[in-house]
């Protein structure tokens, strides 16, 4: 078994609203030391939504950090003791104005492990019905639904089109659950 680095100081330099950013000094097993700066999140659940028509439902959303728009399946952050599937029900609910009758777990994945501590959950929702009165948009969000076929969808991947890793991540996931009927 590989022996975990030693924590020698941990600095927390933000609290924010949804995440933390901490920096740690470590000592390496190999006795080497230095500083790694990590943000702490609680962790994010997503939906892959089919419609009855063999459509995907995505949202294009602003992004400040990004200044720009994106095309993402609908998803959320994970409330502090609240379950991923809670989430991403009410995520759906609110981004994209759909409920799902039908939800199967794609498994969890690290977002950007180089520097966050953050998992996503995915999930595949299906037999899907359009809510007649949706849930109020969060006030922080700006963003469209979209709706794609599979051959659609992967060609704004292959035009380069502006999507975000965790929704062509789940979306794999999903055509993996597919292809082999679990």
């Amino acid at each position: 078994m590989i022996e975990p680095p030693q924590l020698l100081k941990q600095r927390l330099f933000y609290r924010g609203r949804v995440f933390n950013f901490e920096v740690s000094r470590l000592r390496l097993p190999n006795g080497v030391e230095g500083e790694w700066e990590c943000v702490r999140h609680p962790g994010g659940a997503l939906a892959v939504p089919i419609t009855n028509e063999g459509k995907l439902v995505l949202v294009r959303q602003y992004r400040f950090s990004l200044q720009g728009r994106i095309l993402e399946f609908p998803a959320g952050t994970i409330d502090p003791g609240e379950d991923p599937a809670t989430t991403v029900k009410r995520e759906l609910e609110e981004e994209s104005g759909y409920r799902a009758k039908e939800w199967q777990s794609l498994g969890k994945f690290p977002l950007a492990p180089g520097y966050s501590d953050e998992y996503i959950y995915a999930f595949l929702a299906r037999d899907l019905e359009k809510l007649e009165t949706p849930p109020e948009q969060d006030i922080d969000e700006d963003l469209e639904v979209v709706l794609l076929s599979f051959e659609e969808f992967e060609a704004a991947i292959a035009r380069g089109e502006s999507i975000d890793a965790k929704t062509i991540t789940a979306y794999y996931l999903a055509r993996l659950a597919l292809t082999s009927g679990s």
